[in-house]
């Protein structure tokens, strides 16, 4: 299951998980994220050893999402080590999203 969290919740996860965290950032009126949420919720299951996974609405953490530099949404990151190691901007489909997190996991 994709949790969502707020920029502070997020911090800490990054900061304080042992594994992997994967965040889609995205808003309700973004018609690409709500295409991608089953998706993320797919990969959750997938992955859940070796991911975290949460989602977080830029609507309501504008401040995060700009300094991550996102101008697009969707947009998914990968934090390993309390570092951002990847993201992917736009619409992944199931397979993509897989080998994309494959790559990156």
């Amino acid at each position: 299951m994709v949790k969502e969290v707020s920029g502070q919740e997020l911090d800490r996860l990054v900061t304080q998980e042992k594994k992997a965290v994967v965040c889609d950032f995205w808003a309700s009126w973004c018609g690409p994220c709500r295409m991608l949420g089953p998706v993320m919720e797919t990969m959750s299951e997938e992955f859940k050893d070796r991911a975290e996974f949460v989602k977080v609405n830029v609507d309501e953490n504008g401040d995060l999402a700009a300094s991550l530099g996102i101008f697009s949404i969707p947009d998914v990151f990968v934090f390993e080590d309390g570092e951002v190691k990847a993201h992917n901007l736009g619409f992944l489909p199931e397979e993509q999203m897989r080998d994309w997190l494959e790559e990156n996991l």
